[in-house]
């Protein structure tokens, strides 16, 4: 008797993985999938609804509803029918408001602030451990040439984390054609949005990675590009995890006081002492706890406050993103939050 399609138990097997540690601490406790309708969260619906009852967990679903398409509130409706259909229970249907303009963080990004608090609105509110996502491999090669593109650290180009407080991305190690295989042994049709295979200059900054440049770079380099992105962002991710560690000993050893609600002092020869890698990522530290925002806080403000350490002449405070002042005075480094 032959088993399931490949695709089929290689989802199953990441899920169970991702699942498994939860059945155990958290005994009948349940978890939420993500589900846009297509092919990648729905993979992940069917597969979290076969496995979640076989570890003693309950799944549910959440549809978060973007309204930046004609016709989203029957997409979302239809992917939650699907869901129940799986056996997802509860299955819900959130509608967020999206922010426009400056500050905003450019459309992609305030769809998906929106999209994560809602979802973790819904795990609040349902009690929920977990709330699992269906990036697959694709979606990480993707953020790793996004990264690449914008000059960023290894921290960015680590990719997406399997694992950030209650979010599991069980999927990573998936391909996107293995989605669709999943699905279509399960007897779900999925939706298409439109917006991922756009490759005009109106279309979205990933959909044009994901229909233009990844399939240019398998022509050139040959197949094996989006593994081989992975793997980059996995070795990234274990230097990563190291130096932001070593880091953290850092900031801690330069503390000298935290006068009050985000202002911090730093010590600044524990600062000027440590390797530039490790200084720079104490100073990110340091200035989000300040209160800097992250989505903010670009490599030019971290560097601009190395500078204060490395380049002193002098000079007066510098300005933060977030409203945050850093000045050096008498070998301490002070930064401060707006109106302190």
């Amino acid at each position: 008797m032959s088993g399931p399609p490949r695709a089929v138990a290689l989802a199953r097997l990441h899920v169970r993985a991702a699942l498994a540690p939860l059945a155990v601490e958290h005994p009948g406790a349940l978890v939420l999938v993500a589900c846009s309708g297509g092919a990648d969260s729905l993979a992940l619906a069917a597969t979290t609804a076969f496995v979640a009852p076989r570890l003693g967990l309950r799944a549910g679903a959440v549809v978060v509803d973007h309204r930046l398409q004609d016709g989203s509130d029957q997409v979302a409706a239809d992917a939650a029918a699907r869901c129940r259909a799986l056996g997802l229970d509860p299955v819900e249907v959130r509608t967020v408001q999206v922010a426009r303009g400056p500050g905003s963080g450019g459309p992609e990004g305030a769809a998906r602030d929106a999209r994560y608090a809602a979802l973790g609105e819904a795990a609040d509110q349902r009690g929920a451990v977990a709330v699992l996502l269906g990036h697959t491999a694709d979606d990480q090669a993707e953020s790793v040439l996004l990264g690449l593109a914008r000059g960023s650290g290894a921290r960015s180009l680590s990719g997406m984390r399997a694992e950030v407080g209650r979010l599991r991305r069980p999927l990573l190690a998936l391909r996107r054609s293995e989605t669709e295989e999943v699905c279509s042994a399960a007897g779900v049709d999925w939706w298409t949005d439109p917006t991922n295979a756009g490759d005009g200059p109106d279309a979205p900054l990933r959909s044009r990675v994901r229909a233009t440049v990844l399939p240019l770079l398998d022509d050139v380099l040959g197949p094996g590009v989006v593994d081989a992105l992975v793997r980059t962002a996995d070795q990234l991710h274990d230097d990563d995890a190291a130096l932001s560690a070593l880091a953290r000993d850092l900031l801690s050893a330069a503390l000298v006081d935290e006068d009050g609600p985000g202002r911090v002092l730093l010590d600044v020869a524990v600062l000027e002492a440590a390797l530039p890698a490790l200084r720079t990522r104490a100073l990110r530290l340091a200035a989000l706890a300040a209160g800097c925002p992250a989505g903010a806080l670009g490599r030019e403000h971290v560097l601009s406050l190395d500078g204060l350490l490395t380049r002193w002449r002098g000079q007066g405070p510098l300005h933060l993103p977030g409203g945050v002042t850093a000045t050096r005075v008498c070998g301490r480094l002070v930064l401060e939050p707006p109106h302190h």
